[in-house]
C-alpha cells in the first residue's frame, strides 16, 4: 500500500528533524534552509514499514512559506501534525490545522515532538492544548504519541501508530482520468526535464503520451520512479517523479498539472461551495480579490458570491463563483484554499462543483443556487457531475470529448454513465451531441405548437420550411439538434415532412368554394397555355377575380399546385405546366435523334422548335440546362 503523509505544524517544532528520525533523509534540501535551519521549501522522503510504503512532504511551517506549504496539502492522504512539547499549540500549528480541515484531509495523527525538552506536567498541558484544538474535527480521535527525535523516544510507536492509522484510508478516487499535479521541475545531466508530484487519479507508465495543462503541450514520458526505485508504471497515491521528453524544464513550474491528453480542460471560472473560517476577521464579499491555492498552483482570482447577500460570514458556507487571472487546471470535487490578498492570512476553502462555469447574472442566482444545492447534495458522484455539465449546457448540447474535460472522469466511466442518462430520459443523443432530456423534450413541443401556429395562420400552405422552423424554435440551435428531434417526431408520427418543408401528419387544406375555383381556375390556364404562359401577377389576378380571394390567399392556393408538381417553377417569373415541359422535353428528343448536327441546338432553332419567343426561351433552356435535359457548348446547347 502507498500513502502520502504530510507534515503540518509552526516553525522549528521539529517536522524535518522528525521526518529525518523516521527516513534518515534530510528533507532540507536548500542551502538557504542548511544554513536558516528552516523549511522554506517543500521536502520528500520514503520509509518503508513492511507492505506499507510512505512518501513524506515536509512542509514549511513558516508563515511567509505557508504557500509552499500548500502546494504539498492537496495531496495528502494523512496528517502528521507537530506540535513542540516546550511550546504548545502556536499560530501555524491552528493555520496549517485549519488548511487541513479545509482541505478534507480524512486521516491524522498527532505527534508531541521534543519530549526530551519537557516535564511530565508541561507535556499534559500541551496534550490538553492540542486536544482542545483538534475537537470536533477529524482529529478529535487520533492518536497522539509523544516523541523526541533527538533520542530516539516514541519512534517505535509513532511507526505502529502510522501502520494502524493507514489501514483506515479509503482508495482514492478511481472515476478520475490520470493527473499529477507538479510541484517540482528541474534537469538532470543525461535525462533533460523531470517533474514531481504526488499523482492524484489513475496511473501512468513509461513510454505514454502526456499533456502539460494548461499549456496543453504534449510530451512523452521517458522514465519514473517512485521511492526512489526505477518503475514502469506509477499509482495514484504514489510520490513520483517522471521523466519527460518533448519539453525543456524550464517550460514548466509549480502550479502546471501533467494529465492524459484530452481528460481535463482548463478554467478561469468554477462555481465551487466554500466555508469562511470562523476566526476569520471578516467576511468573503464579491468583488473581493484573493488568492487561491488549487493542486499545486497559487492564483490570484475574485470571489463572486452567489447570494442575494454578496457575502458569507465568518463560520458560515455558501456557493461563490470563483473568477481567476490566469488559467489552472480543475475538476469537480477539488478542494482549494482562499487566502487574503493582503496580509496573507487563510479565510476560507472551498471544493469545486462546477468546473467549467459561465458567469452568473444577478437575476440566475437563485436558481444556480438551487442547481448547485442539489449537485453538492450529490456528493459529487460521476452520476450528478456528468448530468449537471449536461444539464448545464442547455439545448445547445455538449460533445463526448468536451464533456470529458469539463468532468475529468475516466472515458469508459463516462460512456456507461452517458448510456445510463439515455436510459433514463435524463440526455438525449443527437448525433453524438447530448441534450438535457428536459430541453429535448421542450424543444420537441415547441416544434409542434410552432408548426401548428402556421397552419392556424396560413391554413392553405403545404407547411413551414425546415429552416424557419429551426430559427422560430430556438435561438443559434444546433443542426444535430434540430434533425435529431425532427426525426423523432416524424417516427412518432407528430409531424410530416416533404422536401424542405414541415407539417402536422393531422394536417389537411380544406378549400373553400371560392378557394376551389381558383385552384381550378389556375390549373386550366395553365394547362390550355402551353409554352405562351402569362405572368404569375396576371395568373392570379384573373384567377382570384370575383371570388372575394386576395392575392395572397390566390398565391397560396398557387403554391399548391407547385407543390403537387402539376405546375413547374422555370423561373421567379415564368411557370409552366408539366405537361407542357414533358411535351417540349419529347421534341427535343425527337429533334436530336433526326435532325440535330452532333446533337447541338441553337437559340432560333429552340425557339422555332418550341414555337416561343425569346422571352420564353432563354429561362426555359436555363431550366431545361438545370435539369440535364441539356448542357451548354459555347453559344449552343448539347441536347442530352
Amino acid at each position: 500500500m502507498d500513502i502520502v503523509v504530510g507534515t503540518a505544524g509552526h516553525i522549528d517544532h521539529g517536522k524535518t528533524a522528525l521526518v529525518k528520525a523516521l527516513t534518515g533523509v534530510d528533507a532540507d534540501r536548500l542551502p538557504e534552509e542548511k544554513q536558516r535551519g528552516i523549511t522554506i521549501d517543500l521536502g520528500f522522503a520514503e520509509l518503508e514499514l513492511g507492505d506499507l510504503r510512505i512518501g513524506f512532504v515536509d512542509v514549511p511551517g513558516h508563515e511567509r512559506f505557508v504557500k509552499n506549504m500548500l502546494a504539498g496539502a492537496g495531496g495528502i492522504d494523512l496528517v502528521l501534525l507537530v506540535v513542540a512539547s516546550d511550546e504548545g499549540v502556536m499560530p501555524q500549528t491552528r493555520e496549517h490545522f485549519e488548511i487541513c480541515r479545509l482541505l478534507e484531509t480524512k486521516r491524522g495523527m498527532i505527534a508531541l515532538t521534543k519530549t526530551d525538552l519537557a516535564d511530565a506536567e508541561l507535556l499534559d498541558l500541551v496534550e490538553l492544548d492540542v486536544a482542545e484544538l483538534v475537537e470536533g474535527s477529524f482529529l478529535e480521535d487520533a492518536p497522539v504519541v509523544r516523541v523526541s527525535s533527538k533520542s530516539g523516544e516514541g519512534l517505535e510507536e509513532l511507526k505502529r501508530s502510522l501502520i494502524e492509522t493507514a489501514a483506515g484510508i479509503s482508495q482514492r478516487n478511481e472515476t478520475l482520468s490520470t493527473r499529477l499535479p507538479i510541484d517540482r521541475s528541474f534537469s538532470i545531466k543525461g535525462f533533460g526535464a523531470v517533474v514531481t508530484g504526488t499523482l492524484s487519479n489513475g496511473t501512468i507508465s513509461v513510454g505514454d503520451e502526456m499533456e502539460l495543462l494548461p499549456t496543453e503541450k504534449r510530451v512523452r514520458v521517458r522514465g519514473l520512479q517512485t521511492h526512489g526505485r526505477h518503475v514502469e508504471t506509477a499509482h495514484a497515491g504514489q510520490r513520483t517523479a517522471v521523466n519527460l521528453g518533448g519539453v525543456d524544464h524550464t517550460e514548466i513550474e509549480r502550479g502546471m498539472t501533467l494529465a492524459e491528453p484530452g481528460a481535463f480542460g482548463t478554467t478561469q471560472i468554477f462555481d465551487a461551495a466554500i466555508e469562511v473560517l470562523a476566526n476569520s476577521a471578516k467576511p468573503v464579499k464579491s468583488r473581493q480579490r484573493v488568492r487561491v491555492h488549487i493542486g499545486t498552483a497559487e492564483v490570484l482570482a475574485r470571489v463572486d458570491v452567489l447570494n442575494n447577500e454578496r457575502l458569507i460570514e465568518p463560520g458560515e458556507s455558501g456557493f461563490a463563483q470563483i473568477r481567476l487571472e490566469s488559467p489552472v487546471s480543475a475538476a469537480p470535487s477539488d478542494r482549494f484554499i482562499i487566502r487574503r490578498y493582503s496580509p496573507q492570512i487563510t479565510i476560507a476553502g472551498g471544493k469545486v462543483l462546477d468546473a467549467a462555469a459561465s458567469k452568473h447574472k444577478r437575476r440566475e442566482l437563485e436558481d444556480v443556487g438551487a442547481r448547485l444545492e442539489r449537485l453538492s447534495g450529490f456528493g459529487l458522484e460521476p452520476e450528478a457531475v456528468a448530468e449537471y455539465a449536461v444539464d448545464s449546457a442547455g439545448i445547445g448540447g455538449i460533445l463526448f470529448d468536451e464533456l470529458r474535460r469539463r468532468t475529468g472522469i475516466r472515458a469508459e466511466v463516462l460512456r456507461e454513465e452517458i448510456e445510463r442518462m439515455k436510459g433514463s430520459g435524463a440526455a438525449v443523443e443527437a448525433e453524438k451531441r447530448l441534450v438535457p432530456g428536459s430541453d429535448f423534450s421542450a424543444l420537441t413541443k415547441s416544434m409542434v405548437e410552432t408548426v401548428r401556429a402556421h397552419h392556424a395562420s396560413e391554413p392553405l400552405s403545404a407547411g413551414l420550411p425546415r429552416e424557419t422552423l429551426r430559427e422560430k424554435t430556438a435561438a443559434h440551435l444546433s443542426g444535430e439538434v434540430f434533425r435529431e428531434a425532427l426525426a423523432r417526431l416524424e417516427k412518432a408520427g407528430e409531424i410530416s415532412s416533404v422536401k424542405d418543408l414541415v407539417r402536422l401528419s393531422s394536417h389537411s387544406r380544406e378549400l373553400s368554394a371560392g378557394a376551389k375555383k381558383v385552384l381550378e381556375s389556375l390549373s386550366d390556364a395553365y394547362g390550355k397555355a402551353g409554352l405562351q404562359v402569362p405572368g404569375l401577377d396576371d395568373a392570379l389576378a384573373d384567377a382570384s377575380k370575383g371570388t372575394g380571394l386576395s392575392r395572397a390567399e390566390a398565391r397560396q392556393i398557387f403554391q399548391m399546385l407547385v407543390d403537387s408538381a402539376e405546375i413547374l417553377k422555370v423561373s421567379e417569373d415564368f411557370y409552366f405546366s408539366r405537361g407542357a415541359i414533358e411535351e417540349l422535353t419529347g421534341r427535343l428528343k425527337e429533334y436530336a435523334e433526326t435532325t440535330a448536327e452532333n446533337r447541338l441546338i441553337g437559340v432560333p432553332e429552340f425557339k422555332d422548335l418550341a414555337g416561343i419567343s425569346r422571352k420564353y426561351a432563354i429561362p426555359l433552356l436555363e431550366y431545361l440546362d438545370a435539369i440535364k435535359i441539356t448542357r451548354r457548348a459555347g453559344d449552343k446547347r448539347l441536347i442530352l
